[in-house]
């Protein structure tokens, strides 16, 4: 069953009675209840909610990523649960002691998946496509030779319409904004299908900033980070150049983690995909695979 990505824009009190997580609305005086067990995600964007401590202890209990959103209404914050698998501990020791070598294969492995996804995304858009798809035949163990950037110069220049002028930059004008929101959610669910894998996501395979908690969450959701893009495509291409985020965009992006991927040739919601992709990922560490499950970009 695919679990659910609450949102909540409004002033609200949520609390917990019963493992439901209970909502009321400050504006219509409505009360909602939710069972607990069904959400995987929740977005608090507002600065009038409540949450009681008993709510945040059962949803970090149930695996819910619980996400903080600043007074410019992005996600600024990420809470997950600290004991995530009955095996962490060993799983964690696997993690620690994966070799060089590994690692590198392991990333080579996710920066192809993540070119022929774009180059996918690219033949949706009826772009040409076939340097991207000759790059991710190429790529090297560590990607030694950055093809990973050489993609991504390629492929930005295609991807939206000439009007904008787009360049991807993470504090640049729109549909930045709508690719920071879409990827930020995405970051999340990765991370907390890390966790529910007894994985640490600060670990990465490739990225090492010091000062990045999610070094790992951010090397496993390149070869998602094209269903993101297919999304802001859509928006852009419903409301041309108005793309200060509205409702019915931060909604469209909200419904990511729902979207039906493919994966090992069967159709599968991507919040599963991540799931199944997190679980190779600690087996590649354990040793009993050399293999990361990723999604094929098909719709």
């Amino acid at each position: 069953m695919i679990k659910r990505t609450l949102y909540f824009g409004n002033p609200a009190y949520l609390n917990t009675n019963n493992e439901q997580l209970v909502i009321e609305m400050h504006d219509s005086g409505e009360t909602k209840q939710v069972p607990i067990e069904d959400i995987g995600l929740l977005i608090l964007d507002h600065q009038q909610i409540t949450v009681t401590q008993a709510l945040i202890a059962k949803l970090l209990a149930n695996n819910t990523a619980l996400i903080t959103c600043d007074n410019t209404h992005h996600p600024t914050g990420l809470l997950l649960t600290l004991d995530g698998h009955t095996l962490q501990s060993q799983k964690h020791q696997a993690q620690l002691e994966a070799t060089v070598p590994l690692k590198k294969q392991l990333w080579q492995q996710t920066v192809s998946a993540k070119i022929n996804n774009q180059a996918a995304m690219l033949a949706f858009l009826r772009e040409e496509n076939k340097s991207l798809y000759n790059l991710a035949a190429s790529v090297k163990s560590g990607d030694p030779d950055n093809a990973e950037a050489q993609a991504a110069a390629y492929y930005w220049k295609k991807v939206f319409p000439d009007f904008l002028a787009f360049r991807r930059e993470r504090y640049g004008p729109p549909p930045n904004n709508l690719l920071n929101y879409g990827y930020a959610i995405l970051r999340a669910l990765v991370a907390r299908s890390l966790v529910a894998s007894g994985l640490m996501p600060t670990l990465g395979i490739h990225h090492r900033n010091q000062y990045n908690a999610y070094c790992l969450a951010d090397d496993i959701m390149e070869p998602y980070r094209p269903y993101v893009d297919y999304t802001v495509y859509q928006i852009v291409r419903n409301n041309g150049s108005s793309l200060e985020m509205s409702p019915s965009m931060k909604k469209a992006l909200l419904e990511v983690p729902a979207m039906d991927v493919v994966l090992e040739g069967k159709k599968s919601p991507l919040m599963n995909a991540v799931q199944r992709t997190t679980a190779s990922l600690a087996k590649c560490f354990e040793g009993s695979t050399r293999k990361i499950l990723y999604p094929e970009f098909d719709l």
